[in-house]
């Protein structure tokens, strides 16, 4: 439910939630948002090896409203609950999909066979972001818009 977690932010947001490029780098950025891992957030870390050992700094927590301002209150309580350290607190993908977030999709939804689209229902549809502008988009040398991903 973690890859869930980052996929739902990133379709959120429109880039990565953790674009590390290496184990380190990618624990790093987790840590900086999510902050650095205790007893109390994730009982048995502190004996853990492998996390003793790259000696991490103690991040506090940051509001993930900062970085997904297209989620509202409970976009931003479902990410939270997919995005826990320990994996027996995160929500279940039976959870998930009755969050309240997903109420706006309707009853319809549900009873959906697992091959058939979302969107061959008529109340769900895709809309363009109405933030997006060609013009911030700067062109690569093939002609084609390239999306710019930062986190911090």
């Amino acid at each position: 439910m973690w890859g869930v977690g980052c996929i739902f932010f990133e379709m959120a947001s429109g880039r990565p939630l953790f674009p590390g490029s290496t184990v380190e780098d990618e624990l790093h950025l987790i840590f900086r948002l999510l902050g650095t891992p205790s007893q109390e957030t994730w009982p048995g870390i502190s004996s853990n090896d492998e996390f003793k050992n790259y000696n991490f700094p103690k991040y506090k927590p940051q509001p993930l409203i900062n970085h997904a301002p297209r989620l509202d209150s409970e976009g931003i309580e479902l990410i939270t609950k997919f995005l826990q350290y320990e994996s027996k607190k995160r929500v279940s993908a039976e959870e998930a999909m009755k969050h309240v977030y997903f109420r706006s999709l309707g009853p319809r939804i549900h009873a959906l066979s697992e091959s058939v689209s979302i969107f061959s229902l008529k109340e769900i549809q895709l809309q363009k972001d109405p933030g997006f502008r060609n013009s911030s988009y700067p062109e690569t040398g093939h002609g084609k818009n390239r999306r710019q991903s930062m986190l911090f």
